[in-house]
């Protein structure tokens, strides 16, 4: 059997403690014994414990249960929901039990049954384990829906192609249809797959985002599907994955595109039956999600050759949403960039910033091949470095337009592989500098490169 946690048994009598450090060693991963009731507020802020096996009487003579009782207030003042266990005498079992009422988890009776005795600390421990769950889920929840309520205002701007675009988003957002965003890098996917979950109808649960690029294979069933503790090596507790986290909310896959065609299967198993089983269990875990995906790869080609399951992208893709380019929505990319300079100039205290006239007309000329994260970047970087209120195209890095037609022939990936040779060769290779150039994550880079065979 796995050795669980770590208990605190506190009581007098070093026999007993003798007794119950051997019997419980066997089951709990460690074992700490203390005499002096006065070291407990000292254990509980150097070691993380689990349970706290606790004696009600420790003065000799006198066998009221008051001190048990005042040391459960001291330790519940430290940490609240910390599970203790109560050892008591049998003349003190109608106390006992009103100390259960007080917040007391449970009480062994001496002389205790050994069996009772495990069974009682296991149960409180895997109390422990359940509230730190929780816990962490609600914090996580928290976290996620602050995210949400205080991201980035989407621009819709007035082009014909994006106002097309907002139907569609309003139209779908309130069903549970699964739906897949494809588009350039930097166009925008991830807010959209935000403001489809605004508009839904699970808009008060939560959303959880995966960059599936930046997931390796090995961690690929623990991230989405979780773990009980002692599956593996390092799984030192139970833990949901993100498929549970995202229970009655929205899911968001982005780079569905770079998963390998073995992961495929296992997503797919999940999506169909609507349940999961973390590693290490077999009791499988129904889950109730709206799934969002989001990929810039063109995955009918990769169907085409092979490398993506066909019945997968027909699972993702009952609603399929295409975000235009920057460069194909004409007057909007002033609507953003004016949109980006009040933000900035406010973060960076400028004073009232404007563009000149010049400077509007070289931002519509340019064709942002990185997309709306490029041009947010562009006007922070302007704001940063301006010494005046007026923008001036010289505040600006444009790179050649040659780099990327506006109307380039060339597929998404084409494009993509394109733009990282240029990256890699601008940054001599430096991994931290083109991921942060390109708007990707270190490990999204590598899976790209290796994609692509650079």
């Amino acid at each position: 059997m796995t050795k669980q946690g770590t208990i605190l048994i506190v009581d007098d009598n070093k026999g007993v403690l003798a007794a119950i450090d051997m019997l419980l060693s066997g089951t709990f991963k460690k074992v700490i014994t203390i005499s002096n009731p006065n070291r407990i507020p000292a254990m509980l802020e150097t070691e993380n414990i689990d349970v706290v096996l606790l004696d009600m009487n420790f003065s000799s003579g006198i066998n009221n249960g008051n001190e048990g009782i005042f040391w459960l207030g001291e330790i519940r003042k430290i940490s609240n929901d910390l599970p203790v266990v109560l050892f008591t005498a049998y003349a003190d079992i109608e106390l006992a039990v009103k100390t259960v009422k007080e917040g007391a988890t449970d009480f062994v009776v001496k002389p205790w049954d050994n069996a009772k005795l495990i069974a009682t600390l296991l149960s409180a421990y895997r109390l422990r384990q359940s509230q730190t769950e929780v816990k962490q889920l609600r914090e996580k929840e928290i976290e996620l829906k602050k995210q949400l309520t205080s991201g980035e205002e989407l621009i819709w701007g007035d082009s014909p192609v994006m106002q097309q675009l907002h139907r569609l988003i309003e139209k779908v957002a309130s069903t549970d249809a699964n739906i897949l965003i494809t588009g350039e890098n930097g166009t925008g996917k991830e807010m959209i797959a935000k403001e489809l979950h605004r508009l839904s109808k699970r808009n008060k649960e939560v959303m959880i985002g995966v960059d599936m690029g930046a997931i390796t294979e090995t961690l690929f069933e623990s991230e989405l599907f979780g773990h009980v503790k002692g599956a593996f090596t390092d799984a030192k507790e139970d833990r949901a994955g993100k498929f549970e986290a995202a229970n009655k909310g929205t899911l968001f896959l982005d780079e569905i595109g770079n998963l390998t065609y073995s992961l495929q299967s296992k997503l797919l198993a999940a999506i169909q039956s609507r349940q999961i089983t973390r590693i290490g269990s077999n009791k499988p875990i129904d889950i109730d999600i709206r799934l969002i995906c989001a990929t810039n790869s063109n995955l009918q080609k990769m169907v085409a050759r092979g490398t993506f399951r066909e019945d997968l992208l027909y699972r993702i893709n009952t609603i399929h949403i295409e975000i235009p380019p920057l460069r194909e929505r004409g007057n909007d990319i002033l609507q953003l960039a004016e949109s980006f300079l009040r933000k900035y100039g406010s973060k960076y205290s400028k004073g009232q910033l404007y563009f000149t006239k010049d400077t509007q007309s070289k931002l519509l000329e340019y064709s942002w091949p990185g997309n709306v994260r490029e041009l947010q970047h562009a006007i922070e970087k302007a704001v940063i470095m301006c010494d005046e209120e007026a923008l001036k195209p010289c505040d600006f890095f444009f790179k050649p337009n040659n780099e990327v037609p506006a109307n380039s022939s060339k597929t998404l990936e084409e494009m993509e592989k394109e733009m990282i040779c240029k990256a890699i060769e601008h940054h001599h290779g430096n991994i931290s500098a083109i991921a942060s150039q390109l708007g990707i994550t270190r490990q999204t880079l590598y899976n790209k490169m290796k994609k692509f065979g650079l």
